[in-house]
């Protein structure tokens, strides 16, 4: 089941910006943010090391579709953390879907979903939907402790005009500090891309956990082994869908996050 599950809904090879236009349904304004976005990257590349320079010639796929793929899974959110945001993955390019309309196929894959460990039923919790009536505009926060980076993203915030659709927050803190913490406590989502090994993403991300937030962590292969080593310190319910941009990529989606030991501090 586990194998039959790493094709479904693969996107096809995504280059530039037509090939995202026909991927995700987003309007012309914000293809255009996504292209000012690129340009950008590309411009403060060349004085801070914001994405691994291979890569760089690849941001459509590899970094732009990889993270627009997140707002699908969550629909409803209305708040949104994203943990060591670095130029902007997954949660500047999720904030600026938000302002525009929503990727194009936001019915999640098929998923495998474990609850302490073992495999169970297929299909993925939906998310709950957003209060009808409620017209003040979802909040991305992106938390990224290098200053320099933080730089970059205030200049792509400013160059895209995301206000008033969407208001975007940038804290050039470390995740860790208890103001922090209190201050980021409570929203609909948390997120984060290759910043740590889950067992301490999840200490990281559990003070800003309520019963209603979900957890959207982008994994790899070793994912695995990582939720056998969290499962030792943490009770939590996943679910797991596929990437659509790596074949061997998973989403992780974490609900019900608390420390197996109550005194635990995470």
């Amino acid at each position: 089941m586990a194998s039959d599950s790493r094709t479904v809904g693969l996107l096809p090879p995504i280059r530039g910006p037509h090939d995202f236009a026909s991927a995700f349904d987003v309007s012309r304004e914000t293809l255009g943010r996504l292209e000012t976005y690129a340009a950008l990257l590309a411009q403060w590349q060349k004085a801070v090391n914001l994405v691994a320079p291979a890569t760089l010639g690849e941001v459509w796929g590899r970094h732009f579709a990889d993270s627009a793929q997140l707002a699908g899974l969550a629909p409803g959110a209305r708040t949104w953390v994203d943990l060591g945001s670095g130029a902007g993955f997954p949660g500047l390019v999720v904030a600026m879907l938000m302002a525009g309309t929503e990727p194009r196929g936001s019915d999640p894959s098929p998923t495998i979903v474990l609850k302490s460990g073992n495999a169970g039923a297929r299909g993925l919790t939906p998310f709950p939907a957003s209060a009808q009536g409620d017209l003040t505009p979802p909040r991305v926060t992106l938390v990224e402790s290098n200053a320099r980076k933080c730089a970059f993203l205030r200049e792509v915030v400013r160059r895209t005009a995301l206000e008033p659709g969407v208001a975007v927050d940038i804290l050039s803190t470390r995740i860790e500090t208890a103001a922090t913490q209190a201050r980021l406590h409570g929203p609909g989502v948390v997120s984060a891309r290759a910043l740590a090994p889950l067992d301490k993403l999840l200490a990281l991300a559990a003070p800003l956990f309520t019963s209603a937030t979900v957890g959207l962590f982008m994994k790899g292969r070793g994912l695995a082994a990582e939720l056998e080593a969290a499962q030792r310190q943490w009770n939590f319910h996943a679910e797991l869908a596929p990437s659509r941009t790596d074949r061997d990529g998973r989403i992780l989606v974490i609900r019900n996050l608390q420390p197996k030991n109550e005194g635990l501090n995470p």
